[in-house]
């Protein structure tokens, strides 16, 4: 039991690990003028697409006519709008300002189940979720330098993914109850898939097919480890700590993505950085230890 125990925890620091990575990885493609964001997600979700149905064929199981429509919305927030948010903001904000602007989803989550399943709003949870949001804005507003330029406009598709990835975690909840997860994965997946497709399509034309090996490495990364395997990383996870030792390691990622963006150079900290993310940590605090509605 205490060796099952050790690997879900090295599990799921791997994951945050991929996660940290894939925010400088993924900025060397786009950057580099290699895929541009669009056409990038379309390679990630035919990829991850693939792989899940593959590993489906060990699970298999039948969904509900009535649950359709629900893998629909999961594979929307889930899929196509957060990754297509995401990538995009990426390529015009710092990989610092992105996995700072990330850790704000419990403080997003939290303020969206006050309106979609009537959460009870305490005091701790108001101002955690004021102090949070405070952090996020100030980031956002920051104008800062780092290798590739944190502009405004990034910032906020960064923090609309956050709040994509929120309404599905609260839209997929029901289904990760009743169904398998790698059969929730597969289905969300095929999905997000659709609506992607017209996007990545629109920016087909502009991939730079002559690539080095490091740039191949990179994109087969992004596909592979952070879309596949850190997935089954936090399933393994969850069958041996709590959801909220799972949720927690999301705070690895900003300090994980800050010291590889440093140590290789890509990158400088700023004051105003720091100070932002302490604003946000306080905030998903305060918001964590405040009782919460049991989504059904």
């Amino acid at each position: 039991m205490k060796k099952n125990l050790l690997l879900a925890h090295l599990a799921l620091f791997g994951a945050n690990l991929i996660y940290a990575f894939n925010y400088g990885y993924a900025k060397d493609v786009m950057e580099g003028g290699y895929v541009p964001p669009f056409t990038f997600i379309l390679f990630r979700a035919v990829g991850a697409t693939l792989l899940f149905w593959i590993t489906s064929f060990f699970f298999r199981e039948k969904i509900a006519k009535k649950d359709i429509w629900r893998f629909a919305l999961c594979g929307l927030f889930g899929v196509t709008a957060n990754q297509l948010m995401f990538f995009s903001g990426l390529d015009l904000t710092s990989t610092i300002h992105a996995s700072i602007i990330m850790i704000s989803s419990p403080i997003i989550v939290s303020v969206l189940s006050i309106f979609m399943i009537n959460d009870k709003m305490s005091w701790k949870k108001a101002i955690g979720i004021t102090i949070g949001l405070a952090g996020a804005l100030t980031v956002i507003l920051h104008k800062g330098n780092a290798s590739g330029e944190a502009g405004i406009w990034g910032d906020l598709l960064i923090f609309l993914n956050a709040s994509s990835y929120g309404l599905y975690l609260i839209t997929v909840k029901p289904l990760m109850s009743k169904y398998h997860p790698i059969t929730v994965i597969k289905w969300v997946f095929t999905f997000g898939l659709i609506g992607v497709i017209p996007f990545g399509l629109s920016q087909f034309s502009e991939v730079n097919w002559i690539m080095t090996t490091d740039i191949k490495l990179k994109i087969g990364f992004v596909i592979l480890f952070t879309t596949y395997f850190c997935y089954l990383f936090n399933i393994y996870g969850i069958k041996y700590v709590s959801p909220t030792v799972v949720s927690t390691y999301i705070y690895l990622q900003p300090i994980l993505t800050s010291f590889i963006a440093l140590f290789t150079g890509r990158e400088s900290l700023e004051t105003v950085i720091i100070f932002s993310s302490l604003l946000i940590f306080s905030g998903v605090y305060l918001v964590s230890i405040s009782p919460t509605k049991k989504i059904n």
